[in-house]
């Protein structure tokens, strides 16, 4: 199963001209800076943004380009509220770096000492897994988002399944993105503070840095006019889609924010833990979260893109990687409909945020390589060009993988039993319990409220679920039938096999 929020997908730009004549109106720091925005918007598609570079503790620069939601005037402004996304990960480390500096905890505490009922599926690695752990990505553990991706699992619940999930790969041996560990990150900091991470970010993170726009709760953007829209391409149509309500993640990518508060938020992390004067964290503290922990392997893109590029790594919320002799700090977003990127550069004293309301390729990427090669004194690049026909090769290399799957479809069969057999309850010991129904002559699959759809055969006893909701991926599942001929197992491709449990 492929999540769409990890899916380049094309979105419509609607930028009137009068506008695109208001953005070009403010003086941009960088000379041209403003068409190149203008122009890459239209290039990749996508409505709405808005960026701010800060330097030399000074935000020397914010503002806003096209629309919040397409078909509607209201322009995106320095202040719109976007999703952030897994930007969120380095505050959540911050949270835990503050009550290291309390001495409330230490980085290489178990987690167990604090959440004595956590658990992963390798007793050993239960025992060992430490707080440093949970922000690093090296647990072993392949993702899992489906655990919280729109199902109806609180932040708990989330954590408590997580001792199902199969190791991927050995502990402390590989770098493996995982969002669950940062939900228990989360919810360590209530347990030690005695606090939710959600009021202990506000009250330690955002008060004190003035981010008064700033929240972890789609509930709470109720509260404000300036607010962006997602759009996602569904079915070659570009559409604007309701919030998603992903509050069940927690400190791996709820807080919704804007570029001026996202700039204090920088100001801080290049102070060393000051703003204005003001100790938040402890130097030790940054240079803690800014210091490798994970190698991450260099794939041949990347080294073919950045040919200067020498390291990768994951500190504790943070990318650190180098970019023409400097030590480049990151972090990246995306949420179905919207992408963000955080980055800064201390020893240029430099940094930068950008918020999209599409998820549409690497937009951010473009205007911020274009920044930093500004700053760094390097020449000029057009990063739209390159990084615009890079997507394009990817897109073409998808569309020759999915006709490889066509082609590999095996034609004439058919289900090895009526269709009314496959019909049933299975359970995933981790994932719980889906349907199949038989329903007007047609098999339709059911799991969680956000996925149903129709089985559609493919070949043999496996089928293609095209889903209600049009902002899934198409899936596949196949059924196993036992010794008496009976279904006897369902699986889900990249998903898992459900076991049978009614009776049939």
């Amino acid at each position: 199963m492929r999540i769409q929020s990890q899916k380049w997908i094309v979105i419509v730009v609607l930028c009137s001209a009068a506008l695109i004549q208001a953005a070009l109106s403010q003086q941009a720091p960088i000379k041209g800076l403003d068409e190149y925005i203008v122009r890459a918007m239209k290039d990749w598609e996508t409505p709405g943004l808005a960026i701010a570079i800060v330097k030399d503790d000074r935000v020397i620069f914010a503002k806003g380009y096209g629309v919040r939601k397409m078909g509607e005037s209201a322009p995106v402004t320095e202040k719109t509220i976007f999703a952030c996304a897994s930007t969120t990960k380095a505050m959540a480390a911050a949270c835990l770096g503050m009550l290291v500096d309390d001495g409330k905890i230490k980085w290489d505490d178990p987690v167990t000492k604090h959440l004595p009922w956590f658990q992963v599926y390798d007793p050993y690695v239960t025992r060992e897994l430490t707080v440093r752990d949970l922000l690093c990505h090296r647990s072993g553990l392949a993702r899992g988002d489906l655990l919280w991706y729109q199902s109806p699992h609180g932040r708990e619940e989330v954590i408590r399944r997580v001792r199902y999930l199969k190791p991927a790969w050995s502990f402390r041996s590989h770098y493996g993105y995982q969002n669950i560990m940062y939900i228990t990150a989360g919810e360590v900091v209530e347990a030690v503070s005695g606090k939710n991470w959600d009021d202990f970010m506000k009250e330690r993170l955002f008060t004190p840095l003035g981010m008064t726009s700033t929240t972890t709760s789609v509930k709470d953007l109720t509260r404000f006019n300036d607010v962006a829209t997602h759009h996602v391409r569904i079915e070659d149509k570009t559409q604007p889609i309701p919030w998603p309500n992903y509050d069940n993640v927690g400190a791996a990518g709820t807080v919704n924010s804007n570029v001026l508060d996202y700039a204090q938020w920088i100001r801080l992390n290049l102070g060393g833990g000051m703003l204005n004067g003001k100790k938040i964290l402890s130097e030790k503290v940054v240079d803690e979260m800014q210091s490798p922990q994970t190698i991450i392997p260099l794939d041949s893109t990347t080294k073919a893109l950045w040919p200067s590029m020498h390291f990768a790594s994951y500190g504790l919320g943070w990318t650190l990687r180098d970019y023409l002799g400097r030590k480049l700090i990151q972090h990246d977003g995306a949420l179905d409909g919207m992408r963000a990127r955080v980055a800064f550069v201390p020893e240029e004293r430099l940094g930068f945020v950008v918020l999209l309301n599409s998820s549409r390729g690497p937009l951010h990427g473009v205007i911020g390589y274009r920044i930093l090669d500004h700053y760094f004194g390097a020449p000029e690049k057009d990063w739209n060009a390159i990084l615009l026909k890079n997507s394009r090769d990817q897109e073409e290399k998808n569309k020759a993988e999915e006709k490889k799957k066509q082609d590999a479809r095996v034609k004439g069969t058919k289900p090895s039993l009526g269709l009314d057999a496959y019909a049933g309850t299975y359970d995933h010991e981790m994932y719980g319990e889906a349907k199949v129904t038989f329903d007007g002559g047609k098999l339709v699959f059911s799991f969680y409220p956000a996925y149903v759809g129709e089985l559609n055969h493919w070949n043999y006893d496996a089928f293609q679920v095209v889903w209600r909701d049009k902002n899934l991926d198409k899936d596949f599942i196949a059924f196993t039938l036992n010794s008496d001929g009976k279904v006897e197992f369902m699986k889900w491709d990249g998903v898992g096999e459900f076991k049978r449990t009614d009776k049939k």
